[in-house]
């Protein structure tokens, strides 16, 4: 008798587990089966590609932000506002935001409307209107340059950081190397004082330096994405531009003291005394550090290291030296 229950709570408890299988799988299959509709719907009534997927087609997306890298986009009925890089925009419907793209131009139709500003650099901006529908005090800002050099960085986004090898290319460098060799003279001769101390601050704690340089631009980097999150247009505006002239004032001056700083070392350790000389020793550090920021893929590496440093220089100018005990 006790074996006879003993198999029935097996079958009956085997039974409920079935049961239970045979939901979830029903549970499970229809959820998916609803996602897939889903997104199914999504993509037919909102977004969706040409068959080359060259173009973005947007139907409906009155509440989105649209983003598109390498291709073309067309707004059918509306959108919240676009952004393209490398690639047209054509807005046939309505664009309640701005309408801003990086190598390529922005087509707008005979009825649609743009509610915010449009913003192209390397492109044109065309209404075929005379008189197209926008808001009144909105903006075109337009640089029509570079627009087949963008549109063939978003086809291979490695020639960023592997540039071909020309006689383009050859002769970019040699006007760089004249370029800041001029600067770089430049400086050295107004002020040699500022440019040695720099120099010395570098060669006792070279690490600290690039820390403390790196440490400060992240730090400003994440400030003025803050300001251009919270703050009015117009303070974050200028917040962002004195920060770009900051830093670009910084990356001057270090990039000044450490071409001085690395000629100079080469010149002691490869050449005689009698042949050494402020002027080639400049030359030879524009010489070196251009080759070192044209060397594909490594020229990343440099760059951030020339920017850290120059930061830390400006950063550690202080007339006592304690901060290298840190």
């Amino acid at each position: 008798m006790a074996a006879q229950n003993s198999v029935n709570n097996f079958f009956i408890t085997n039974s409920i587990f079935t049961r239970f299988q045979v939901s979830l799988n029903h549970f499970l299959r229809g959820f998916i089966y609803i996602l897939l509709l889903a997104a199914t719907l999504y993509a037919q009534t909102t977004i969706s590609s040409s068959p080359n997927n060259e173009t973005l087609i947007i139907e409906d997306a009155k509440d989105r932000e649209i983003f598109s890298f390498g291709k073309n986009v067309i707004v059918k009925q509306s959108a919240k506002g676009v952004f393209a890089f490398g690639g047209d925009v054509t807005i046939e419907g309505a664009v309640d935001g701005d309408v801003a793209t990086i190598g390529g131009s922005i087509i707008q139709k005979e009825n649609a409307f743009i509610g915010g500003d449009v913003i192209i650099f390397g492109g044109t901006y065309r209404p075929e209107s005379k008189n197209p529908l926008r808001n009144a005090g909105k903006e075109t800002v337009m640089y029509a340059g570079y627009e087949e050099e963008l549109r063939n960085l978003t086809q291979n986004p490695s020639q960023l950081f592997s540039p071909t090898f020309s006689l383009a290319f050859i002769a970019q460098r040699l006007l760089s190397v004249l370029f800041w060799f001029i600067v770089t003279l430049t400086f050295v001769t107004l002020a040699p004082g500022a440019v040695s101390r720099a120099i010395v601050r570098f060669q006792l704690s070279n690490l600290k330096v690039i820390g403390i340089g790196f440490l400060i631009f992240v730090i400003t980097t994440f400030g003025v994405i803050a300001s251009l999150s919270f703050l009015p247009n117009y303070v974050s505006a200028i917040v962002s531009l004195m920060a770009f002239i900051l830093l670009m004032l910084a990356y001057v001056f270090g990039r000044v003291a450490l071409q001085v700083s690395i000629g100079k070392l080469l010149q002691k350790r490869f050449l005689p005394e009698s042949k050494q000389s402020e002027t080639l020793a400049i030359l030879i550090g524009v010489f070196v550090w251009t080759i070192f920021l044209s060397i594909p893929y490594f020229w990343t590496f440099a760059l951030l290291i020339l920017l850290s440093s120059s930061i830390g220089l400006i950063f550690t100018a202080r007339t006592t030296n304690n901060w290298h005990k840190l």
